[in-house]
């Protein structure tokens, strides 16, 4: 990578609007004022996008195909005398979209870079910036940054999702079921929402470094090779996290099913107790003649006495029994 010096970083056009600009920077190796390297970032929700690409007489029909279309996952292709590499970093503004990662597509060429985004992302900002402090100075150095930004951020992210779950796991206990389905349900969706993207990422990344074009030098090689690394632990993790929390709906499934039967076990006693009462006090109910002790001043407190008895020699056999415990 050659020393960047004060004054040797050009923005040849500019569109203030955030991080979504179209922005062209170049960079000049000062050992040599004919070596440049030039990096357009465009908005791809632009109409102007399309135009612009259109008038690029170098970049092949098929690469600006695959820079503006809606649906993309990360890849590795040598097309050419260049690269198309599509890679996906954390949103900078969580659910705008239905993907959580945003999905940033690159051109890249010897002395040329053209990346294109739909969406604000989280590590967009911070390459521009290094762009801007003269950090990279030819396509591996940009791609290498791009990685290494996107493996830093979505490492954190996935690493809290495995310690919410951990939390769960140990709060299983006392915290309601319900509040527990949702959250555990919740984990179990972005991690496969991650792990659509992080994976193929890797692949892209592997490929890149063990395959990429000879302008790549030996410290992008290894920044890249790291970053794939990465992301192939992340993979790991987000498969662990998805089936811990696939464990632990089931646990909470059956935790909601115990709990269902043993209030159903108690209304059924209940019930048990209160079915020879409920027979008792319809017989004795009945409007005819010659019920026995109808008009004995006890007979009343006589059989509350006696419903009394009933009740509690039969949650006494119920309890003997264990019938409570299931």
């Amino acid at each position: 990578m050659a020393d960047f010096q004060p004054g040797e970083l050009e923005m040849a056009d500019k569109t203030a609007h955030a991080q979504m600009a179209t922005v062209t920077m170049q960079y000049r190796d000062p050992a040599n004022a004919d070596l440049m390297f030039e990096w357009t970032h465009l908005n791809g929700r632009d109409p102007a996008t399309i135009t612009w690409l259109a008038q690029q007489d170098h970049v092949p029909e098929l690469v600006r195909q695959a820079l503006v279309t809606m649906e993309t996952r990360p890849r590795y292709e040598p097309i050419e005398d260049g690269v198309l590499l599509n890679l996906r970093a954390p949103a900078l503004v969580p659910g705008d979209d239905q993907d959580a990662l945003v999905s940033i597509r690159m051109w890249l060429t010897q002395h040329r870079a053209i990346t294109v985004s739909m969406r604000d992302s989280e590590v967009m900002a911070a390459v521009i910036d290094r762009f801007n402090a003269g950090r990279h100075s030819d396509p591996g150095d940009l791609v290498a940054c791009f990685a290494t930004l996107i493996s830093e951020r979505l490492d954190n992210q996935i690493a809290e999702l495995g310690d919410t779950l951990d939390d769960l796991e140990l709060g299983m206990e006392s915290a309601p079921l319900y509040l527990h389905r949702h959250k555990v349900s919740e984990i179990r969706s972005q991690s496969i929402e991650f792990h659509r993207f992080v994976l193929p990422q890797y692949h892209a990344l592997e490929r890149f470094s063990v395959a990429g074009p000879d302008w790549l030098d030996d410290d992008d090689v290894l920044q890249l090779r790291n970053a794939a690394d990465r992301f192939a632990r992340m993979g790991e993790e987000l498969e662990a996290i998805r089936e811990r929390s696939a464990l632990m709906r089931e646990e909470l499934t059956d935790r909601r099913s115990e709990l269902m039967d043993t209030r159903a076990l108690l209304i059924s006693i209940v019930a048990l107790i209160f079915l020879p009462l409920t027979f008792l006090t319809g017989l004795l109910g009945m409007n005819v003649d010659g019920i026995p002790y109808a008009h004995a001043p006890w007979a009343f407190w006589g059989v509350v006495s006696f419903c009394l008895i009933v009740s509690l020699a039969m949650a006494y056999y119920f309890k003997r029994t264990r019938w409570t415990r299931g």
